[in-house]
């Protein structure tokens, strides 16, 4: 489906769910995910964790920054259900973002094989991993992560303590943690693990968003 600043996502109907915000796909992610986290992170070198790859746009998305800041990247998305290839063919997301010239890169992204780490440019290093959340067992491995997982309120399992304590273990000290929810039964999960907490201003049609801190 086409949201409002006409980029496009996927719709779940058997939740009534959206992968990104009806408000605007592209505008959720660099607002959420690179002007609240990337922009924050003051280093050449970055690692980068996604939780919930899905379309690959918030891993173009910061591509594309990268070029812009001069930043090599190491990202490591993580998957449970990895989109089809039916599906990637509708996204839009190279001709929205006027990227046409790094379409092989959107398509990298997504052609690469799971499991393993591919350098898709000089400066950027990408590894899927089709492995459920709370299989995650890295320690100290992070800078960022983007917390992109499906709302609360259909995958409630998904924003637990045990599940931000496998966060928290993930990053480097200082190391942030950013996601579009607001909600406060996940910034109490958060501040139970140790972050440190900010609620700060959301993506358009969402009045806040959080930003957590490992201190």
């Amino acid at each position: 489906m086409i949201t409002s600043d006409g980029s496009t996502t996927i719709h779940l109907p058997e939740w009534d769910e959206n992968y990104h915000s009806t408000h605007g796909a592209i505008q959720e992610s660099k607002h959420v995910f690179i002007a609240k986290g990337f922009d924050k992170i003051d280093l050449s070198e970055i690692s980068i964790l996604e939780i919930g790859f899905g379309t690959g746009l918030n891993c173009f998305v910061t591509f594309l920054k990268a070029i812009e800041k001069g930043k090599s990247i190491n990202y490591v998305g993580v998957e449970a259900y990895p989109v089809s290839e039916e599906e990637v063919e509708k996204l839009n997301y190279v001709s929205e973002l006027k990227a046409e010239q790094q379409q092989v890169i959107f398509d990298e992204i997504h052609n690469c094989s799971w499991e393993k780490k591919h350098h898709i440019s000089l400066d950027f290093s990408l590894t899927k991993r089709k492995q459920f959340f709370n299989e995650i067992t890295d320690e100290n491995q992070f800078d960022l992560v983007y917390f992109d997982a499906f709302g609360a309120e259909h995958q409630p399992e998904l924003w637990t303590v045990d599940i931000f304590k496998k966060m928290y273990n993930a990053l480097k000290l200082n190391g942030i943690l950013v996601t579009y929810s607001a909600k406060g039964s996940v910034r109490r999960a958060m501040q139970e693990v140790g972050f440190s907490v900010e609620r700060i201003d959301g993506p358009p049609g969402k009045r806040e968003m959080l930003r957590s801190t490992k201190l």
